[in-house]
């Protein structure tokens, strides 16, 4: 079995974290840390993991008894908490912030399988993707692949109020967020930057823009997006590399129908879909922000870690009615 530490594990990732390791037939919860919720039991915070465990939270973090640690910190965390703290050197890390993501002075490979997947499996520190970045890079990739991003690429993502976090702020509260619409960071997006590496890494450059403008929904989880690229290229060499490119992917697979965003939802799947019209390819991908989008790709990036079949703990059923 699979030693397994979570750190802030009493936000939305900690939870879906705890809940895909609870029923993960190779691996075993040692300790969930929470500074705030230490002696709380588990389930009086993840009130949906009622009578699935009797774990408590803890402050200790007895790093000497696991194989693997999962930071569950908001961005800029990591980095602080592992300048002041030692973590034994056998000890592997997933980070879900986005601390390590963009290619640096760390060893820490970005764990997007679709496109990393040896690496993965040979490294022993993980940047796990942001969930924006995720949906928009695998409605892209194939595109890259193709070489056809040679002009700026207009794409528009709406997501679910659990990508906001836990703690309730003006955005996300219920009464603001229900039957409403709005934007922000257009243009500015943190996650532009990791996205940006990825398609550079598949097409060896990209001087086009990526003009993403992010929606809060009115909804709980999930990511639907939408790209338009400009080219010439003809549809069936297009339609035809989006099929190719994610034939062998564990969890994305090419639609040949639109797709939409139930689908995908409490899955680790991501879903990719292209309608092409003259001189324009209209791509659409879905995934659940806090699964292929955080925790469910997490634990597909531990499983191909540890050597263990790449789908384990995470073959979900879609809430899709």
């Amino acid at each position: 079995m699979i030693k397994v530490g979570i750190l802030g594990a009493a936000g939305y990732t900690g939870g879906e974290l705890i809940r895909l390791l609870l029923n993960h037939p190779e691996a075993e919860i040692v300790f969930a840390n929470s500074e705030s919720n230490a002696g709380n039991l588990v389930s009086d915070v993840h009130e949906g993991l009622v009578g699935d465990t009797d774990l408590c939270f803890t402050s200790e973090m007895p790093f000497d008894q696991v194989d693997v640690i999962f930071f569950c910190f908001g961005h800029g965390k990591s980095e602080a908490f592992l300048k002041e703290h030692s973590i034994p050197e056998n000890v592997k890390i997933i980070d879900l912030a986005q601390d390590f993501r963009i290619q640096g002075d760390h060893d820490y490979v970005y764990g997007l399988p679709e496109i990393n997947k040896e690496e993965v499996q040979k490294a022993q520190h993980v940047a796990n993707p942001g969930c924006f970045a995720t949906a928009i890079q695998l409605a892209l990739l194939p595109a890259a692949h193709l070489n056809i991003l040679k002009e700026d690429v207009a794409v528009n993502a709406i997501t679910g109020s659990t990508g906001a976090g836990q703690k309730p702020g003006a955005t996300t509260h219920f009464s603001w967020r229900n039957n409403n619409l709005s934007i922000y960071k257009a243009f500015t997006h943190q996650h532009i930057a990791e996205i940006r590496q990825s398609l550079k890494q598949v097409q060896g450059y990209l001087d086009a823009s990526i003009d993403f403008i992010p929606y809060r929904g009115d909804f709980a989880r999930g990511i639907f997006c939408t790209a338009v690229i400009k080219t010439k290229a003809p549809a069936e060499d297009i339609i035809e590399t989006y099929k190719d490119f994610y034939k062998d992917a564990a969890f994305t697979h090419y639609s040949d129908k639109p797709i939409d965003l139930k689908q995908v939802v409490n899955t680790n799947k991501a879903l990719v879909h292209v309608d092409c019209f003259d001189g324009k390819v209209l791509v659409t991908s879905a995934i659940d922000n806090l699964l292929k989008g955080a925790v469910g790709q997490a634990v597909q990036n531990m499983n191909l870690m540890f050597g263990i079949e790449e789908t384990a703990g995470l073959r979900l059923k879609a809430s899709a009615f």
